[in-house]
């Protein structure tokens, strides 16, 4: 029994940082951080940095979580994006017979460029940042020196000195009373705060191995067009460039490894592996690998298999799974002792969408002036766990993670204008440089 409720409190500790609660709800109604309306209005007005699929997504999202809630500025790059992100949230409202007075972003409210994100800040309580990953250390940033409350898509960084922003970030933003969800929705999904629970509190004994996997076909590619600077080209492309992306270890496959460290309520302390460009070899993919294979071990001993490939045609695979002295969990949801008897087979078809839940409880908890949510340390911690494995992949060498968090490697560029150059850029025949392992410098 004592050693249950270690379990319990240590899970209790781990949730703090990195799941639903801050160390439970905070009252702070007379604080501009807790309750923030411009002009004593109790409308809650957010602004929208980064208008692509996910950015627009998330502020339907955002509108559609039954708060008091207006969009009243965008940013982005592009502005045919922005525009764009626009219409598909007028029609959106539309069809969802949602009001029109909801989407209330006039002309001069809408910026285009890389300091757009400077001028939406000051008109919104709730910033929604959905920007590449290698922007969203300056922006959390701009949006917690500025008092406002953050969703942020995953991953928060794409190098070491990104992920210790977002960290001294995030400690203001405690400070501030600011609530901050970040985009890992399955912390917001049933069936794995269900099931992650059970496995925390030992019902198939001490977790020895965790296997996560994000193998699939890969993503988009945008074709150059006459005329587009480097900097515009990479910019559309952004999926396939280091000081944008992170490459596809960290941009989708930190879902995974980060269930492997909500479960382990720990982050890894080494990492080995190996990876490389065996399918997407063409000049349009960038300077990524196309598959990582690590080995990450925790600071008990246990060990978390990681595997990330994006082969077209090849078998799909996006999942976790856990194997205790015990029992084992096969799938989320499923819970299975040594012997085969079922202790959890978990039917989710009737849960709300975690990523509807995320803004639900997010815009819930400013409306009514609570302080709920602290999410921006465990997403900096498992974005810089998954940059730690591609640290591992591309250099070959095995790495320690206060080698890795303590990186000086800056992957950003040293101007952002359309005209500027980018940290990489193709030889004469059109090719990216890659990493080499044995070769490559990562710390």
């Amino acid at each position: 029994m004592e050693n249950q409720e270690k379990k319990s409190m240590g899970r209790r500790k781990f949730m703090k940082t990195s799941g639903l609660a801050a160390g439970g709800i905070v009252l702070a109604p007379s604080m501009l951080s807790a309750k923030a309306h411009i002009d004593g209005d109790d409308t809650i007005r957010i602004g929208l940095i980064g208008c692509g699929g996910r950015g627009t997504g998330a502020a339907i999202q955002a509108l559609s979580s039954g708060q008091n809630v207006k969009l009243v500025a965008m940013a982005d790059a592009f502005r045919d994006r922005l525009e764009d992100s626009y219409g598909r949230i007028k029609n959106e409202l539309a069809d969802r017979e949602m009001k029109a007075e909801m989407l209330d972003v006039p002309a001069e409210h809408k910026f285009d460029g890389f300091d757009g994100y400077k001028k939406v800040i000051p008109l919104c309580d709730v910033l929604v940042i959905a920007t590449p990953p290698g922007f969203r250390p300056i922006h959390f940033e701009a949006a917690v020196e500025a008092n406002k409350h953050v969703f942020m898509e995953k991953p928060v960084a794409v190098d070491a000195p990104g992920v210790r922003r977002v960290l001294a970030a995030a400690e203001k933003a405690k400070q501030k009373k600011l609530n901050v969800v970040v985009g890992l929705q399955r912390h917001y999904q049933k069936v794995y705060t269900e099931w992650v629970d059970l496995l925390q509190n030992g019902v198939i004994g001490d977790i020895t191995t965790s296997y996560v996997y994000w193998n699939s076909g890969g993503v988009w590619v945008r074709d150059r067009k006459p005329g587009m600077t480097e900097m515009e080209y990479q910019m559309l492309n952004w999926y396939y460039f280091n000081w944008l992306c992170g490459d596809h270890i960290n941009e989708q496959h930190i879902h995974n490894i980060d269930v492997s460290n909500w479960v382990k309520q720990a982050y890894p302390v080494k990492a080995s592996g190996m990876g490389g460009r065996h399918v997407r070899t063409g000049k349009e993919h960038g300077e990524i690998f196309d598959h990582h294979f690590v080995e990450f071990e925790y600071a008990d001993g246990s060990r978390m298999v990681s595997q990330c490939r994006h082969w077209k045609g090849s078998s799909s695979k996006v999942t976790e799974e856990f194997q205790g002295t015990n029992g084992s969990a096969p799938k989320p949801g499923v819970i299975l002792t040594n012997s085969g008897h079922t202790i959890m087979d978990y039917n989710d078809k009737k849960d709300l969408n975690p990523y509807q839940v995320e803004h639900n409880l997010l815009f819930e908890a400013v409306a009514k002036g609570e302080y709920k949510f602290a999410d921006a340390e465990n997403g900096a911690k498992s974005t810089m766990t998954a940059i730690f494995g591609r640290m591992a992949t591309y250099s070959g060498q095995e790495i320690t993670w206060d080698e890795a968090i303590n990186s000086d490697l800056d992957l950003s560029p040293k101007v952002y204008a359309w005209d500027a150059t980018p940290p990489v850029v193709p030889n004469e025949d059109g090719y990216y440089p890659m990493a080499i392992p044995g070769e490559t410098r990562v710390i």
